[in-house]
Formats: structure tokens, sequence, C-alpha cells
């Protein structure tokens, strides 16, 4: 069955029910404005997952291989080895394979600490081991490749994992825009491989697209997506193949009108940060653009476009600021040198304020899931 884009009927409805169900975790949601801990949050929790018959959908931890072991391969891991899966972690620097457990147990504790992990931490790791030899990954059902964006070394290394997995075995590219269908090219399964995009924490976020390429399998596809109810996602199925799938799309096109701005004088890049933080960030965990329309009156908006759509950024061309921070050395955070400057000590604060305000707009967003059948 390779007609990777004609949808029965029956497929077509199951995906679409596997994708509009939420995919929810038993933890513990804090009151962000006293610090209360409300534990009712859980007993929600199941009875949404009992009303919406997660039992059909559930797969079982089958054995996990990821590949790339920086920052989203090390999440990825601790996502797939918190949800039950023996995890096997694939890394040619020895320095990133011997540093894995120590990494992974930091991310485990802190999922123990905020109620997103039932299991003891020291139990969780004894499923977790590592290695530079692709065969290694030999037994695994399902491999994540989690290198960095370059499309000829990605299908390279596709192809060790073919070699070394089962024929059955799923394949999936955490790649954040590169097109599924370019890194099907030339290989044995193609109707096995598919983009399977994270966003960061991998551990924490219910964010997760599944994108099939012109030769994915949808059985393949929608095995994936019940695999993400073991992984606490809320996951989105991208049924065609388009470059940076849905949030990148949206994002970066966000991201080129705000160096617009900044290059041409209207705004700094603290302006516009504190802008989007308080019109965007306050709305968005809860509605996206379509519902928020719906909540706040369509007929503007359409006003609106008729205006400032032409007018606004079209460049092809990667914006001459970031060309130069890039150019700079600048990482970010981690060598504490982005487009703010920050000490070591802020780089490290800021990160941690990344990672408790993750767990707890997640913990908000569950408070204020849709429920079917709701009443007002």
């Amino acid at each position: 069955m390779s007609i990777r884009r004609s949808w029965s009927a029956d497929s077509y409805s199951a995906a679409v029910e596997c994708n509009s169900r939420l995919f929810v975790s038993g933890h513990a949601a804090q009151n962000l404005a006293t610090g209360e801990v409300v534990h009712g949050i859980i007993a929600e929790e199941k009875e949404l997952m009992a009303r919406r018959s997660f039992t059909r959908t559930t797969e079982q931890p089958v054995p996990a291989g990821v590949v790339g072991l920086g920052l989203m391969g090390t999440s990825i891991a601790t996502c797939l080895v918190a949800a039950g899966h023996r995890v096997v972690a694939i890394d040619k620097d020895a320095s990133r394979r011997r540093s894995l457990k120590r990494r992974v147990s930091l991310l485990v504790r802190d999922m123990r600490r905020k109620k997103l992990l039932a299991k003891d931490p020291a139990g969780v790791l004894k499923h977790l081991s590592t290695s530079d030899d692709f065969g290694a990954l030999r037994d695994c059902g399902i491999v994540i490749e989690s290198i960095f964006e370059n499309l000829n070394e990605k299908r390279n290394v596709l192809r060790k994992i073919e070699d070394a997995v089962s024929a059955e075995a799923l394949i999936g590219s955490n790649t954040s825009a590169l097109p599924v269908t370019e890194l099907q090219r030339g290989a044995q399964h193609p109707e096995r491989i598919l983009g399977v995009h994270w966003g960061e924490p991998a551990h924490v976020l219910r964010f997760l697209e599944v994108i099939c390429g012109a030769e994915t399998d949808q059985r393949n596809a929608e095995k994936v997506m019940r695999l993400a109810s073991l992984w606490k996602k809320e996951p989105t199925l991208v049924r065609r193949d388009v470059r940076g799938f849905i949030t990148n799309r949206i994002m970066y096109a966000m991201i080129r009108e705000a160096f617009y701005l900044v290059e041409n004088g209207y705004a700094t890049v603290e302006d516009i940060d504190r802008s989007v933080r308080n019109d965007m960030g306050y709305w968005i965990t809860l509605a996206g653009p379509f519902r928020y329309m719906d909540l706040t009156g369509i007929p503007a908006y359409g006003a609106v476009m008729r205006d400032l759509l032409p007018d606004l950024s079209r460049s092809q061309e990667t914006p001459k600021l970031m060309q130069e921070v890039v150019a700079s050395g600048a990482r970010g955070t981690s060598n504490a040198k982005g487009f703010y400057q920050y000490t070591p000590a802020e780089a490290k604060r800021w990160e941690k304020r990344f990672l408790d305000f993750s767990y707890e707009i997640r913990a908000l967003a569950l408070k204020y899931a849709e429920r079917p059948n709701a009443e007002v």
C-alpha cells in the first residue's frame, strides 16, 4: 500500500480521531497565582482519557533507539525511557555517551519532582544504554534520528539505521524543516520513514508533529500517533509533506518579520520580545490562531489583512543581523552569548526558568484543555 497521499475514508477518520485526542499526563497541576498544587487535575485527566477511549489506541513500549545525543537527542531519549521503552542511544562522540546517563538522570529526577513521572528514576535509568555501533539498534521497533540539520548527513544516518533494524521497524527523523520525501529517497523501505518533529524540552512539551513523506505508509504514521500517547503528547498529523511542517512555517514567518522591524529601526530586540510576550504569549497556549480569531471577532482580521499583508516582509534572504550573530560564534545561553549578553550565571538562570516555565505552562494548558460535552 503506497498511495501515501490518498487516504481511505476509514483510515482518514482514524487519523483524524487520533489527531484530535488530547494526550495528557498524570501529574499535579500548579496554581500559578498561589503556588498551590491542584491534585484534582489527575482525576480529571483520567476521566478525560476514559471518555476518549484511550485504551483502543495505546501501544506497548517497544525497544527504541535514538541517534544523536545533543540537546534534543538527550531529551528525546529521556521522554522515551520515562515512557517505558528500553532505549539504545547512539552517538560517535564518546564524551556524549559517557555523560548521557548523568544528563538523563537529572531530567528524570526533575520529572519525578514535577509529578510527570511516577516511576523510580533509578529504575528508569536501567533501561538506557549507549553505543557507537548502529548494530546495537537491531532489536528496536522504532528509532528516532536526531542529528544536525543536514540533508546528506541525515540520509547517511538513516541508511545506517535501515541496515541495522528489521524491515518492520519504524524510523523517524527529528527534522525541523527538511522535506521527509527527500529523506526517503534511496531508502530500502521508504514507507516506514517519517518526520517526527519534537519541541525542546522534548520530555516536557506535549507538542509533536508526525509528518508523512510521499512514500510513507499511512498505517505507520497512525502507529506513531498511537505511540505518542505513551509519550504523553498531543500530536498533530501532517498529511502532506511541506518544508517546515506547521509550527516552523508559522514561527519563521513571525521571526522574519521580527528581524525586519529591528533591522529597519522600528524597534529593538527587547521591544519585539516584550510585545510578543505580552500579546501572543498570553493566549496562544489556550487558543491557536483560528480559535483566537473566533474568540475576538473574525471581520476585524479580514479588514486588517487587506491593508497589512502587502506590507509585510517577503525577504528570501537570511537576515543580516542573524548572519552577524551566528558569525560571532553565539550559540545562545549554552555559551552565554546571543541576541542578549549573559554572564554564565545569568545564562544558567534563564535555562532553569525556561524548564520550570515549561512544566508550569503544561499544567496550565491541561487545566484548560477542551473536554467533550463539558458544561459552561
